[in-house]
């Protein structure tokens, strides 16, 4: 694997198979040391429209003052999703496709990315974590491991958490709509992280402690290229790093950029479950060709983003002496 950072300024070895290319701007990002307005407990807000206000968690759910209440699953993620904030009756990822990444985080195909991004961060024990349209929950539950963090996981699919939970139960795991409101208080995370997820500039700033960092992961232009010239005819190479950048700005502020790459030898039933999990496999003729692939070096890519707050975050109020 090799991290590509754009002035590339030395290359260094780190570990075994591990290519390590340090820009001007190379070393872990360190987010302020506790003590500042992300200190306390996270809380959990209402998220019916017009109230937001805290939610006081108990064994059975959550309540808030104006008796808005939510029950917590079984396996012990809560459901915040209103109907409003849906488009369909079964939102975002589908049961096969979380169980097709599941198997890859199984057979470890996506190890050394994981690996090689968390090693950019910097996190003191205890610092609370929110990772925005999680899924299964692997990189969250990795970084909670490595960093001694608090973990909270948010994902619009009731199967991706509803895994989750029960893989991970001691973490935090909640169903809502990250596109419309993100039910945590001001300032409540040291790191907020969206994986090539969903995005919300405005949600994320609030939430963020003007002393945190926001981890943005999105597909190099390369990731895949192998599978998708094979399958969808076509390798387009797709530079997603400058309109994820415009899309933070102003409130945010770029302070590094790194590309990790990794080819993985990949039997067929993973190539498939790579293209089932990234949303490519859908159309009845892909489906067909993923039938006659055989095993194959894949080249898996990503581009990592560090992002400091550059503005004073945006709030959600609530009017003063209401309940």
């Amino acid at each position: 694997m090799d991290l590509q950072p754009r002035n590339a300024a030395r290359t260094d070895s780190v570990g075994a198979g591990l290519l390590l290319v340090s820009g001007p701007e190379s070393g872990a990002l360190a987010m302020e040391p506790p003590g500042s307005d992300s200190d306390d407990m996270v809380t959990l807000l209402c998220p019916v429209r017009g109230c937001h206000r805290p939610l006081v968690r108990d064994a059975r759910g959550a309540r808030c003052a104006r008796s808005h209440s939510f029950d917590v699953a079984r396996s012990g993620y809560l459901n915040l999703l209103q109907p409003q904030d849906r488009r369909s009756s079964r939102p975002g990822d589908a049961a096969p496709t979380v169980e097709a990444r599941r198997r890859l985080v199984a057979r470890g195909v996506e190890a050394p990315l994981t690996e090689a991004i968390i090693a950019l961060l910097s996190l003191a024990s205890g610092d609370s974590v929110l990772d925005v349209g999680c899924g299964e929950g692997h990189h969250l539950a990795t970084i909670a491991a490595r960093f001694g963090g608090d973990g909270h996981g948010l994902d619009i699919s009731v199967p991706a958490i509803d895994g989750a939970a029960r893989l991970h139960p001691e973490l935090h795991w909640v169903v809502a709509n990250a596109d419309r409101f993100i039910p945590y208080a001001d300032a409540s995370f040291k790191l907020v992280t969206s994986i090539t997820a969903r995005r919300n500039p405005e949600e994320f700033r609030r939430v963020l402690a003007d002393g945190g960092a926001l981890l943005v992961v999105v597909p190099a232009p390369d990731d895949l290229i192998e599978v998708r010239e094979l399958i969808l005819g076509e390798g387009v190479a797709r530079d997603r790093v400058d309109k994820a950048v415009e899309a933070f700005a102003p409130l945010f502020v770029l302070d590094r950029h790194e590309r990790v790459r990794h080819t993985a030898r990949l039997d067929a039933a993973s190539v498939r479950d790579v293209m089932v999990g990234t949303y490519r496999a859908g159309r009845a003729s892909r489906v067909a060709r993923l039938a006659g692939v055989r095993e194959q070096d894949v080249t898996l890519s990503r581009d990592v983003l560090l992002f400091r707050p550059a503005r004073r975050r945006p709030t959600r109020g609530v009017p003063c002496g209401s309940s």
